[in-house]
């Protein structure tokens, strides 16, 4: 069982939805939340780990004109 009154970092939903941008740039800050609706846990947030995400192509180095296509299938 989660203990809330020990959780800094607690949030209703309709919070989360009425300032999700403030709580965007906090978790983009390393912050994680625990968010509740109906004071009972529904989700947490938290910042994504380097271990969960694989880059796989980046199309912000996509030449201006566009690419080949076997290029932009080889990297998949």
């Amino acid at each position: 069982m989660i203990n809330i009154k020990r959780m800094n970092n607690v949030v209703g939903l309709r919070d989360l939805r009425e300032n999700t941008e403030k709580y965007v740039k906090r978790v983009s800050k390393g912050e994680s939340f625990l968010v509740l609706r109906h004071l009972k846990p529904i989700f947490k947030i938290s910042p994504p780990s380097e271990e969960q995400w694989e880059e796989v192509l980046d199309f912000t180095k996509i030449q201006k004109g566009g690419v080949e296509i076997d290029d932009l299938l080889s990297r998949l």
